[in-house]
């Protein structure tokens, strides 16, 4: 894919993540240049060339000098870092942050050991998902979590509201927005080896999911081992003042191999991955099991429930949900969001949400919602662009094999 082909590819992209920046913002209108809020790396990704786009509010990067295909397929063969300091890192604390947060999200919080987190989902009363959240239980009086840029109003409105109502009861629970820090995200091989340099902490015992607060470049970080590009890394909650020398010195250590990498890359790496953009692939309407994500729903959560619309989900997950989230290969020119999916007889049995040139497969690929039975990998299919069907079958995802760093399997 050159020339107009890589044009064609930043230009979808970017619609991508635009058409769900608007579903998360609520209709309101894109804010002028000067409202945007701006990262304190802005004036350090200008110097590196960035072109920088509205997102969810920000003013973020959406590439560098390096092509988006580029910088996708770097950051698998050696790393990319991400400013992802747009999204919303919290903490709740006090002896009943679990007990109150179980009651939001469909993870089994008190299960988990401390020092580790798991992807999460805020559930509404009708069981459809007001947003998806990396929680870590940092002790039993410390939860550390990072909701989404777009819908950080929503998010803490909601949480906010039924926290009142929680400590109106009696319950011990506070919490506190770090807007005093930055985030960044190292992904790719290269990411430990390069973090390595900059932290005395043995990188290589900590696991896929763990979580440490440590020093690292001279300053308290909250280190988590996790991503979302399918690939080994860690995201930093890093204090503000000293995010930009982090950045540089992560670069420097690299040696050149590690890129600064915008949302455009970071958008094809998680569909290659399999993973769902929240405004997409996830909305108010969708359950976390119409989305795939069953296992992320506790065994003690699915025999309590407990949380908001656990009745609706604990439904489908005995009698199985209508419509299921899939992966697609397809041929053609790439599905986008709201193509059509007829069955080879040309009935519609759904709709595609993400969709793109796979830079590292080299084909498209896509996800999207397919009416149950019509869901299983090898189904044939048609997806409708631009009034025109083209071939198209139903495949496993990730689309390409996640490498999470975890324990060897005793």
């Amino acid at each position: 894919m050159r020339g107009g082909g890589l044009w064609q590819l930043g230009q979808s992209i970017t619609r991508r993540l635009v058409q769900a920046d608007k579903k998360q913002v609520a209709r309101r209108f894109f804010a002028s240049e000067a409202d945007l809020k701006k990262t304190v790396l802005y004036d350090f990704h200008v110097a590196n060339g960035a072109k920088m786009v509205p997102f969810a509010g920000w003013s973020m990067p959406i590439q560098y000098k390096d092509s988006i295909m580029e910088s996708t397929v770097n950051c698998r063969e050696n790393g990319s870092l991400f400013d992802v300091s747009h999204m919303c890192g919290l903490s709740l604390t006090g002896k009943d942050c679990i007990p109150f947060l179980e009651k939001l999200v469909i993870a089994d919080v008190a299960g988990l050991a401390p020092g580790t987190g798991t992807l999460t989902v805020f559930t509404n009363e009708k069981g459809g998902s007001i947003d998806d959240s990396v929680v870590t239980k940092v002790t039993d009086d410390h939860i550390y979590l990072v909701v989404n840029a777009g819908c950080r109003d929503k998010d803490l409105a909601h949480i906010e509201e039924h926290m009142k109502s929680f400590k109106a009861k009696g319950g011990d629970v506070s919490w506190h927005i770090h807007d005093e820090r930055s985030l960044l995200a190292l992904q790719g091989p290269l990411a430990a080896p390069v973090l390595q340099y900059l932290t005395k902490e043995d990188l290589s015992k900590i696991y896929f999911g763990e979580f440490r607060v440590m020093d690292i470049n001279g300053a308290t970080c909250f280190l988590t081992r996790t991503g979302y590009t399918g690939e080994d890394g860690f995201e930093i909650s890093v204090p503000s003042e000293a995010a930009v020398d982090l950045a540089k010195a992560i670069l420097e250590k690299s040696e050149g191999k590690v890129r600064l990498t915008g949302l455009g890359a970071r958008d094809s790496l998680r569909l290659e991955a399999g993973l769902c953009l929240y405004g997409n692939d996830m909305e108010q309407h969708i359950s976390p099991v119409e989305a795939g994500l069953n296992w992320a729903i506790g065994k003690r959560r699915r025999a309590e429930g407990g949380f908001l619309g656990a009745e609706v989900i604990l439904k489908q997950l005995e009698e199985g949900p209508k419509i299921r989230r899939v992966g697609f290969i397809s041929s053609g020119p790439p599905a986008r969001s709201h193509s059509e999916i007829q069955s080879e007889k040309g009935t519609n049995i759904g709709e595609i949400t993400s969709g793109g040139f796979s830079p590292c497969l080299k084909k498209n690929i896509a996800m999207g919602y397919a009416k149950s039975g019509s869901h299983k990998s090898g189904t044939k299919v048609k997806i409708v662009i631009r009034g025109k069907a083209y071939e198209g079958v139903v495949t496993k995802m990730p689309f390409v094999p996640t490498k999470y760093y975890k324990p060897p399997s005793s």
